[in-house]
């Protein structure tokens, strides 16, 4: 018996090399799984996972990558040497790592414009976080800073390395979303449960997509219908009196897809505090989107799409908001907007190496802005119109295309004439070509005339080296501009009273260049553990920035700035993965200087030190999250310096077949604004609001369900 015993715990160590089968390069970072044991690790820069301690015998060993066909195989251990297995290239799953705002169908790793992706589980974590709108998915990327703009309506602007909000351009599925007067709200309409992907491409971009993209793009990719149908039901509860629910549905057969996403969110108004004023607003939102499919062959597909989206905030006096006016509660800020948006693409491979591509969108926003003896209220029509042309062979893709912007604002009760109309054309060209194994440029031109602000040619260009798996650099600059309207950070703060209209005599388009070099190293530290690093230096300045200033007694004026805003700083992410666990780290520095004031001072509300540390355990049935991001001190507009800060969060989740529960603790050491420095001053009749430059909701803990009834094949 004791010899038998003995016999059956004979154990050895097992060493499997994953390589991809086109180019027979080691694969870091792919699955491997002994199913009949449930012990897993991921592959080392040189493609090896390492196991010891592995009973003799016949195990069955799953390998997975994503974008590769996973591989599932009987092994016999002992091994005399390691076990070697290729994967191949999945074209079912290709698409989870090919690039839509990069117009060409590489994948990330052979793009030399840099970009950053946001997706898979990372997505599915924020919006667990924040399912109502996209705040949290952008906040907490490294360089990017989510103003908030009114303490009353929660609207939040994208800063990208320190830029306003209006230097950043906002695409879904390649469709410039909002400008001008929709643009303010833009982040509070978009709930994130139908996305599959965020790319977030930094720096001028205007070549890509057209003016305003000076400070980058983030496109928002929808997921599309699969052969297998999909449903997900989310449905979360705040603390604070919030409950959303969220509903995707998507399925399709040879010839008809459809995919319907619908969403609600319930907000009470909220004061932390008990100042008497809301810190989050009342608010009633409800967005539809329905979308249709067709595909007549195999390499032809047409959808149609229309977003609706009603939403109605209001905050200020807690009392006012919810018993009626009376005695000294007399303020709040109503914001009610309305917005149908129409979407159509029409696109065909001509052959194996040619493609066609036809889209057009046409936008109607309506919003009316309601302060005590104050109301703004305007409507925007937009209309987006593309052809492009794409050919790929093997070392080379070309995109040719052109493009017809308009917007028209009809400001409705107004003497100011402050209406705004723009119609654009852009004529653009992109080439990317393998020099070389190891060398890859791409460079775009792109030629836009404005009917009231002239001819702007945007030249731009990227190079990409790799040497072997472990490392790779990108750098890249490129020409951009804006086209002014009156809808900036700080009109909104003053909410447009007084302001002057656009006077096209006298102002000038703002125009940038910018560059960046940023450096990627992936290896092994040890057989298990695994390091990713990537260092991002940019530089980006404008000339001509769109200036507001006062003219008088409660009037304002813009003017373009006599010298730069200059930008430039750097951005450092660290991942660490041992097993089951994921050790994320970044740190971003921001010096964004207004070089047309003395002393060139660093720009209000943009912290120049910004840290960030997570920590995931994932498996199958449970994800666990922490994490804790830095804030140092900012310039408010007064000169006044601001207050340092941390907040941290914790999410847990628990898989099963059916879906998921989680919890999550949204800044759970209550780190809120009202804790430095008071958030609304006297009188209480007519207050006056400071700058928002930390949290003002602080502590919010919410409890959700996501039901997946078809099968939970989206978690780990």
């Amino acid at each position: 018996m004791l010899c038998l015993g003995y016999t059956n715990a004979q154990t050895s160590d097992l060493q499997i090399k994953v390589f991809t089968s086109e180019h027979n390069e080691p694969l870091m970072g792919a699955s491997v799984y002994l199913e009949d044991l449930d012990v897993g690790t991921i592959t080392n820069a040189q493609g090896i996972a390492s196991f010891s301690n592995i009973p003799d015998g016949t195990h069955h060993l799953v390998i997975s990558y994503v974008g590769f066909e996973t591989i599932e195989n009987d092994i016999s251990t002992p091994a005399s040497e390691a076990l070697v297995f290729t994967l191949q290239e999945s074209a079912d799953e290709l698409d989870e790592v090919v690039l839509q705002s990069t117009r060409t169908t590489r994948t990330i790793r052979r793009i030399p414009t840099r970009v950053e992706l946001i997706g898979g589980e990372e997505l599915q974590e924020k919006n667990m976080m924040n399912s109502t709108n996209i705040s949290m998915v952008l906040r907490e990327s490294t360089g990017i800073q989510m103003q908030q703009t009114s303490l009353s309506s929660g609207n939040n602007n994208i800063r990208i390395q320190g830029l306003d909000g209006r230097y950043t351009q906002l695409l879904r599925d390649g469709f410039p979303l909002y400008g001008g007067l929709a643009s303010g709200l833009s982040i509070m309409h978009i709930p994130p449960i139908d996305i599959k992907q965020f790319e977030i491409i930094k720096g001028s971009s205007s070549t890509l997509y057209g003016g305003g993209a000076i400070a980058g793009l983030v496109n928002i990719v929808s997921r599309a219908p699969e052969h297998e149908p999909e449903l997900d039901i989310m449905l979360t509860q705040t603390q604070a009196s919030g409950s959303t629910a969220n509903v995707f549905y998507s399925s399709r057969n040879e010839r008809w897809g459809v995919a319907l996403y619908g969403s609600g969110n319930y907000q009470k108004a909220y004061d932390p505090e008990d100042d008497g004023f809301s810190n989050l607003p009342q608010t009633y939102s409800v967005t539809v989107n329905p979308k249709v499919f067709y595909y007549p062959s195999e390499n032809t597909t047409a959808w149609l799409g229309m977003l609706v989206n009603y939403d109605d905030r209001r905050g200020g006096d807690i009392e006012l908001i919810e018993n009626g006016q009376g005695g000294i509660h007399q303020y709040t800020e109503e914001n009610v907007s309305r917005r149908i948006s129409t979407q159509a693409v029409f696109e065909t491979k001509i052959d194996s190496i040619q493609s066609f591509t036809v889209k057009n969108s046409i936008s109607y926003f309506n919003r009316d802005l309601v302060i005590p003896d104050l109301t703004f209220r305007g409507i925007q029509w937009n209309t987006f119109t593309e052809a492009s042309y794409q050919r790929n062979s093997d070392r080379s893709n070309w995109v040719l295309g052109a493009n017809l912007y308009s917007s028209n604002f009809d400001e409705t009760n107004s003497v100011l004439e402050r209406d705004q109309k723009d119609l654009t054309l852009g004529l653009f060209a992109n080439n990317v070509v393998d020099l070389s194994e190891q060398w890859i440029l791409e460079t775009g031109l792109r030629a836009d005339y404005s009917r009231d602000w002239g001819f702007f040619a945007l030249p731009r260009i990227s190079l990409l080296f790799k040497s072997g798996n472990s490392f790779s650099s990108r750098i890249g600059g490129g020409l951009g501009y804006k086209i002014p309207d009156i809808f900036t950070e700080e009109a909104a703060f003053i909410n447009f009273e007084g302001i002057q209209p656009i006077d096209k005599d006298t102002l000038e388009a703002e125009r940038s260049y910018g560059a960046n070099i940023d450096f990627n190293y992936q290896g092994s530290l040890t057989d298990e553990v695994t390091i990713s690093i990537n260092q991002l230096f940019y530089l980006t300045a404008i000339k001509d920035g769109l200036l507001l200033n006062s003219t008088g007694t409660d009037t304002f004026e813009f003017e373009n700035a006599d010298g730069t805003i200059l930008s430039k700083g750097a951005e450092t992410n660290v991942k660490f993965s041992y097993k089951d666990f994921r050790w994320f780290i970044n740190y971003a520095f921001i010096d964004a200087r207004l070089n047309y004031l003395p002393g060139n001072p660093q720009k209000p509300l943009t912290a120049r030190h910004n840290a960030g540390t997570v920590v995931m355990y994932e498996s199958e049935k449970w994800r666990l999250g922490y994490e804790a991001y830095y804030t140092g001190t900012q310039l408010l507009s007064n000169n006044t310096e601001t207050q340092d800060y941390i907040t941290m969060g914790f999410l847990a989740v628990r898989n099963f077949d059916w879906g998921s529960v989680f919890a999550n603790f949204e800044n759970f050491t209550d780190r809120r604004q009202s804790r430095f420095s008071t958030l609304d001053l006297p009188p209480h009749e007519n207050p006056t609001f400071p700058d928002i430059y930390a949290p003002n909701d602080g502590f919010i803990f919410s409890l959700g369900v996501i039901l997946r009834p078809f099968g939970n094949k989206h978690h780990h």
